[in-house]
């Protein structure tokens, strides 16, 4: 009896659906992937949108770089946010604005909404990356964290290379080439909210949240380290923004390959030798990994100049190949060097210091590229950045290396 006389009453608590940890592990990867899968849907309809809009090369340029904006933006303001809002909410935060940027792209096919859903594409994969790499390590249980970076790899890259597969073959077998892409990617980006909505949640909210922008952040002895793994990895950047931008052009303009397929098959061939550079490579070459990256580069950045020179398409494939796997080299050995050199409580400032260097490399040499083909034309534009990546990977060799690292995976945000 209650203290008034009555009977109390059970009111039933109106819970939402909760997958088990094991689901919830298979289902945030997937939804990582979808996620990264839209970031790369452009790239192989690229000279479509150039051709309908009348574009510049230099536009197209800008149009893919201010994605690299939006990541930033991202990493700087929702770093860590995951910890204080909980995992749940900031990846549903990610893939709303995945939704919207695909949403963008639908509406219209004017130059101002192909660059808001850039941007908005950016900010998706900005903030899901670090979160949804979190979440799943966090699901994973103790003592499966290893597992779980790698399978956080696969997702990352292995979306970023099925976007671009993914819109070539629509693009190039279906009708709506322009549109279709993104009804699909809407739909996945919608399966993943409700994949994400049920899952549980991996840390304990506060009560109080208190949000802060993630600073940039570079103890000095990191500083030696970091020049060398910032310098490869910024060279390697280059390389991806190279590809996932340009590339269709390089393709259609140079080599006379019109073929959407092709050109989506080009891109996700230098993401897929990229996770095969982090995930297995690397390892094998242990504290040479980043030295090995290098001279990848280098020789990718060779084989592309011959390529563009000589118009061949087999040239050409063989360098995303060797680029692809220079650029995971450099990438995993980088990143491990300066998180060992960190020191623990201020890593993830360090780490958010090197990928904003890696964003301005995926970005500002793309645009560069852009300005030399309006001026110089395309094939001179692609053989003088091939040449400018490739000193750059030499000078790196050139730089002292301070420390030898081995470890786990690391994915990578493109």
């Amino acid at each position: 009896m209650s203290p008034h006389g009555r009977h109390a009453v059970a009111v039933p608590v109106h819970q939402r659906p909760m997958l088990p940890r094991p689901s919830a592990f298979w289902l945030m990867a997937v939804a990582f992937g979808v996620t990264m899968l839209g970031t790369t849907l452009p790239s192989p309809l690229s000279v479509l949108y150039q051709q309908k809009l009348g574009l510049a090369a230099l536009m197209i340029t800008v149009i893919y770089a201010v994605y690299a904006a939006g990541v930033l933006a991202a990493l700087l303001l929702f770093g860590r946010a995951s910890d204080q809002l909980g995992r749940r909410r900031v990846l549903l935060i990610g893939l709303a604005c995945a939704a919207l940027s695909a949403v963008a792209f639908l509406l219209d096919q004017g130059l101002a909404l192909l660059i808001v859903g850039r941007v908005l594409s950016g900010l998706a994969a900005g903030i899901f990356t670090g979160t949804a790499t979190a979440a799943l390590v966090d699901l994973a249980g103790a003592g499966r964290g290893r597992r779980a970076t790698l399978v956080a790899t696969a997702s990352n890259m292995g979306g970023l290379g099925l976007g671009a597969l993914l819109a070539g073959v629509l693009a190039q077998l279906a009708p709506l080439p322009l549109r279709l892409p993104f009804w699909v990617d809407l739909g996945l980006v919608l399966l993943a909210i409700l994949a994400v909505w049920a899952m549980p949640e991996t840390v304990d909210v506060p009560e109080h949240p208190r949000l802060r922008i993630s600073r940039p952040d570079l103890p000095p002895q990191v500083r030696p380290v970091f020049i060398r793994a910032a310098t490869a990895g910024f060279a390697g950047f280059a390389v991806l923004g190279l590809f996932t931008a340009v590339a269709p052009s390089f393709l259609l303009e140079l080599l006379h390959q019109p073929s959407h397929t092709l050109s989506g098959a080009v891109v996700f061939t230098v993401f897929a030798a990229s996770t095969l550079g982090q995930v297995a490579l690397a390892r094998w070459f242990g504290h040479r990994a980043l030295a090995a990256g290098c001279v990848a580069l280098i020789a990718g950045m060779g084989l592309l100049a011959a390529g563009l020179a000589a118009t061949s398409l087999a040239l050409v494939i063989a360098s995303a190949i060797i680029a692809g796997l220079g650029q995971g080299l450099c990438m995993r050995a980088g990143l491990e060097a300066v998180n060992t050199r960190a020191p623990a409580q201020r890593r993830a400032g360090v780490a958010s210091t090197f990928f904003i260097v890696m964003y301005i490399g995926i970005s500002l040499p793309v645009i560069g590229v852009g300005i030399a083909a309006t001026r110089l034309g395309l094939q001179t534009a692609g053989i003088a950045f091939s040449i400018a990546v490739a000193a750059i990977a030499v000078a790196t060799t050139l730089i002292p290396a301070r420390t030898r690292t081995t470890g786990a995976a690391i994915p990578v945000r493109a």
